[in-house]
Parts: C-alpha cells; sequence; structure tokens
C-alpha cells in the first residue's frame, strides 16, 4: 500500500500547470469507442483512471497508443465484448461504455460501475434513458445486459440534471434514428467537451451546455479529434492551497469561466487572486472570513470541490456553514480534520465549521478522491507531519501531485508500505 507523507507549513511559489480534466477524460475515452475509425485525443492525463479505460479498450480488440498526453485510438478492427467485473468496480465512469457500445453494437454488457464510496449513486437515469430509446435491460448477479433491435430517437426528462446520465444518453442516441431531446440535461463543461468530439466524428448534437439538448441520429461514425478541457478540480484544490500557503503561487492552463463559482466564493472568503487570461496567481491571506459553501450543479459551486474547501474553512476566523446538496457520504473526511484539531460538528448533510484552528499532522485516510484532497490541503497547513493511507483514491484523479507540489516548495512524497505476514 502506499501513503503520502506530508511535511507542512512550508510556503509555496513558482507555477503549477493544470492537466486534462478526468472528469471529461473518462468520458471521451468509452466515446471514442463510437468511432469506426482513428480517434486522437490531446492533454489526456497520467491518471489511473485513465489507464483502467485503456484497458477496458484493449478487451475490445482496440488499438490504443498513450504518448506525450496523447492517446491515440484505433477501432479499425475493434468488436464489442462484455467489460467485466475486475475492471469495472474499480472506477464508475466504466458506465460509458453502456452508451457507446449500445450505440455500436445494439448491446452492452458491463458489471455495476464502482469509483468512490460518496453515497448512493444509482444509473436509474441512465437505464430508463436507454429503455425510451428502445432498449431492454436484464441484471443478474450485479451484470448488466442491454439490448435493442434498434435505437430510436425519445424525448427523455431527466429527474436530476446528472452530469453521468447525459453523456451516457448522448452516447447512446448519436445513432439512434431520429431525434431525441433531452431536458433538464446537466450544463457542465465536460458535457460540451465530450459533445465536441462527438461532432468532429459526425454526430448532430445541439443546445449542449443548455438544458434542452437536441440529437440527431447518424448512420455512422468516422474519425475524432479532441484536446481535454483543463481540470477546474484540479485548479480549484491548487487554488486553496495557495490560498493558505501561497507567495506570488502561479496556477496557469485555466479556463476562468469554468472556475466562476469557485473564484467568486474564494473572493468572499479573502483569498488574494490576480487572474490574467489562463493564469491565476494566489497569496496567502491570514484574515479570512467565514462564509456558507453550498454545492449545486454547475454552475453553482462543484460537489467536487466541496471537501477541499472545507479545510480551508476551519482556517476562517469565525463559523462557517458548509452543505452538500449532491451526493450523501460527502463527509467521511471530517473527523479525521477533527482529529487534526479541527472544531467541525456534523447535522446530516451539513458541516459547522469553527475557526480558526490550527491543525497538527496526524494518521489519515483518504475515504475517497475529493475526501483524499482535503487531507491533503490539511497536511500542506498542519504543524508536524501527516501521513495519509489510501492514496490510490487521490491518484485516480490528480497527475504528477506529488511533482506539482515539490517543485513549488511543497514537501510531500509517496512511500510504498511493506505488509509483512509472519508465518503461522
Amino acid at each position: 500500500m502506499k501513503k503520502l507523507i506530508i511535511e507542512g507549513k512550508h510556503e509555496l511559489s513558482g507555477r503549477i500547470k493544470i492537466g486534462g480534466a478526468k472528469n471529461s477524460v473518462v468520458a471521451l475515452i468509452p466515446a471514442a469507442v463510437l468511432s469506426d475509425g482513428i480517434c486522437t485525443i490531446y492533454n489526456v492525463p497520467d491518471i489511473s483512471d485513465v489507464h483502467r479505460l485503456i484497458e477496458m479498450l484493449e478487451l475490445l480488440n482496440v488499438k490504443v497508443t498513450f504518448k506525450d498526453e496523447t492517446l491515440i485510438i484505433d477501432n479499425t478492427n475493434a468488436k464489442n465484448n462484455e467489460i467485466p467485473s475486475n475492471l469495472a468496480e474499480k472506477l464508475r465512469a466504466s458506465y460509458y461504455f453502456m452508451g457507446s457500445l449500445l450505440a455500436k453494437y445494439n448491446h452492452a454488457e458491463i458489471s455495476y460501475p464502482g469509483g468512490c464510496s460518496i453515497g448512493a449513486r444509482p444509473i436509474d437515469l441512465h437505464i430508463g434513458g436507454f429503455e425510451k430509446l428502445g432498449a431492454k435491460t436484464s441484471i443478474k448477479d450485479n451484470n448488466y445486459t442491454i439490448k435493442t433491435n434498434n435505437l430510436k430517437g425519445a424525448d427523455i426528462f431527466l429527474d436530476f440534471a446528472s452530469v453521468g446520465a447525459t453523456i451516457n444518453l448522448i452516447l447512446a442516441a448519436t445513432k439512434a434514428k431520429g431525434t431525441t431531446r433531452i431536458y433538464n440535461a446537466a450544463k457542465e463543461p465536460e458535457i460540451v467537451n465530450v459533445a465536441s468530439f462527438l461532432t468532429t466524428m459526425g454526430a448532430k448534437i445541439y443546445g449542449v451546455g443548455t438544458s434542452e439538448i437536441t440529437i440527431e441520429g447518424v448512420e455512422k461514425l468516422g474519425d475524432g479529434i479532441v484536446e481535454v478541457i483543463p481540470d477546474r478540480i484540479e485548479a480549484g484544490t491548487y487554488l486553496i492551497i495557495g490560498s493558505l500557503l501561497g507567495k506570488d503561487l502561479v496556477i496557469e492552463g485555466i479556463i476562468k469561466e469554468h472556475l466562476g463559482s469557485v473564484i467568486t466564493k474564494l473572493n468572499e472568503i479573502g483569498c488574494k487572486l490576480k487572474i490574467n487570461g489562463s493564469t491565476i496567481t494566489v497569496n496567502k491571506c491570514d484574515n479570512l472570513k467565514p462564509v456558507k459553501v453550498k454545492t449545486l450543479v454547475y454552475p453553482g459551486f462543484p460537489t467536487d470541490l466541496g471537501q477541499p474547501i472545507s479545510t480551508l474553512l476551519t482556517q476562517c476566523e469565525g463559523v462557517s456553514l458548509f452543505e452538500e446538496t449532491i451526493y450523501e457520504n460527502r463527509m467521511r473526511h471530517i473527523p479525521h480534520l477533527n482529529a487534526m484539531g479541527a472544531n467541525i460538528k456534523l447535522d446530516d448533510k451539513t458541516a459547522t465549521i469553527k475557526g480558526k484552528t490550527n491543525l497538527t499532522g496526524k494518521k489519515v485516510e483518504a475515504t475517497d478522491l475529493r475526501a483524499g484532497a482535503a487531507m491533503l490541503v490539511a497536511g500542506m497547513i498542519a504543524e508536524g507531519t501527516t501521513v495519509i493511507s489510501n492514496i490510490e483514491h487521490i491518484l485516480r484523479g490528480y497527475e504528477n501531485i506529488v511533482d506539482k507540489l515539490s517543485k513549488v516548495g511543497g514537501k510531500v512524497k509517496i512511500v510504498e508500505e511493506i505488509i509483512s505476514i509472519a508465518n503461522k
């Protein structure tokens, strides 16, 4: 098992380049399967989720080359196959193969997707949408089989503006006969990125980025090309760290429009941000103001940054509130923060955070990806040394995190824990 060792309270100065968006690339890779030719994806982050998706592509007899942030996916000899549980259970985004394989082969078999344990995340919106398009679903031993003779366009109303369901239904509808309309669609930039990719293949998709998306089905999809957008969650995480430890710390390669709610909230707290095109310079501020943070669907404050910003709120002078409205189990990092010295009380999905508190390094756990980011922020500002276990979660979503922090002055390293078992 790997652990992250952090020596706290080191000033950060220099430049951190933001990589491609994890939440985008994990959908772009399954989307590439829809092409009958060759797809090229640029600015691909070197994270564990990408490598797991490549394994799934190879099961489909797809030829894959990944080098220098560029992923080339050759579908010339692709064939349908089941995505087995030992792969699907490792990341939730495996469910995007449902939409792409169903559209291409009229048949998809995949085990129930895994990922972070942050509460109930049923895929009923996905399945209900597929059935509206004419598919039939059967479930046996947690394995999904989705079949159709031919998908046909339909009007689909989502009860919740789900990113995953919106993308999966776009994938399925690209080759459906006729017109599909998705109402109450999610608006995230990652969805726009995926739709742009599909359009280069020949898909006809309109209204992406709004709550109503229209897809005109086409018979074939050819070569595709796309650049993964910058990771707004990675950028937000480093902005939070920089607000606590930065000295002219430059976060570069961002799209500021994608960070609107984050920048607004950090400004409200009193963080020192200077925006210049695709860069943000951030400096430590000693007099942070308490605020209320409520996670919402885009363009609201992103749920994936709720946990990291809760650590920042421990350093605000006064009482802050953090309310999570998207997922159930986004608060499992709170006991670890309290163990380090935070003063946080939980009431269901709302945390009352009393600051300012001094944090002390402890042995803590990354219970999920973004909880791991919250503990990373805590370790960076704590007195002494923090040891984070289960860092595989963190490595799923943050590319070269140790190198990026080390180059700007952070004292962070990964160690491999060797577990010996005595002979009985």
